[in-house]
């Protein structure tokens, strides 16, 4: 289980960043909180999220992405 702390978020941006994905915060009517664009690799979250929320949607989206190395796994 991954702690909620600015540091960790840090990390999962620049993960995804590496694997050349852009993140987003803006605000929007996402029914999940978020939207991914699979076909500019562009990833927007809702920015009124607090860290906690950010980092849950972050675990949620990750395992969609297909990535080779999983940041998640056990």
């Amino acid at each position: 289980m991954m702690k909620y702390t600015r540091n960790n978020l840090k990390k999962i941006e620049q993960y995804l960043a590496d694997h050349d994905y852009k993140l987003i915060y803006e605000k929007g009517h996402f029914k999940s909180g978020y939207c991914i664009v699979n076909d500019s690799n562009i990833i927007v979250v809702n920015k009124f999220f607090d860290v906690e929320g950010r980092i849950n949607v972050l675990q949620e989206i990750i395992p969609q992405l297909d990535l080779t190395d999983g940041i998640f796994e056990n």
